[in-house]
């Protein structure tokens, strides 16, 4: 996390609805020969008190788990290289603006008889984000296919124990300059999520 405290003023529930909204981070854990990194959906609890996910049994995340691990889940949104000139201000320096939301936690393996339940609630979650279509459900999956496929997948549960935000939209520069390097930002649309950030930065 940013420790410019301009960047660390976000409520925590905002960094949870952030962090649910995107329902997609990077998962890592320490090990023996150094931190284990995976790239996993999750769902976070109505309460917010943990998440989800689920991993593949091969994953050396997965081997960690026989006892449980300490864990972080970072989700990053909007992202962009800020240019120095579109602030309108001399004696500036090139930045990155972004968002980002770690989850700290304990990580541990779920009872394999909840893999299934698992799965449909993740699924419903990102499904229900398709309206108007209809739903996939495990329904419609052959018989015994989904048994087969849940062979090689593994339940965790994270208990959720910190969360922290960095939200850097140049807070720290006076209103007209941040405006102006929003309107920079959207005017060069240089990263796939440009316009989401240069709305953020003129929220902010």
């Amino acid at each position: 996390m940013h420790p410019n405290p301009a960047f660390r003023q976000t409520p925590s529930g905002q960094n949870l609805a952030f962090a649910r909204a995107r329902s997609f981070g990077m998962l890592a854990v320490n090990a023996a020969d150094g931190p284990l990194l995976s790239h996993i959906p999750f769902q976070l609890a109505e309460d917010c008190l943990s998440l989800d996910l689920h991993l593949v049994r091969s994953n050396p995340i997965s081997r960690t788990l026989a006892t449980p691990q300490p864990a972080v889940i970072a989700v990053t949104g909007p992202e962009g290289y800020i240019s120095p000139d579109w602030y309108g201000m001399e004696d500036q320096v090139p930045t990155w603006n972004y968002v980002a939301v770690h989850l700290r936690g304990t990580l541990s393996l779920l009872p394999e008889d909840e893999m299934h339940g698992l799965l449909d609630r993740l699924s419903a979650q990102f499904e229900g984000r398709l309206a108007p279509k209809t739903p996939w459900t495990s329904a419609k999956m052959s018989t015994g296919a989904m048994e087969r496929m849940m062979r090689m997948i593994v339940p965790c549960r994270m208990v959720v124990e910190d969360v922290q935000g960095t939200w850097k939209l140049s807070q720290n520069k006076p209103d007209a300059a941040r405006l102006g390097a929003a309107d920079g930002v959207d005017a060069a649309g240089q990263a796939p999520e440009a316009a989401a950030l240069a709305r953020l930065m003129r929220e902010v």
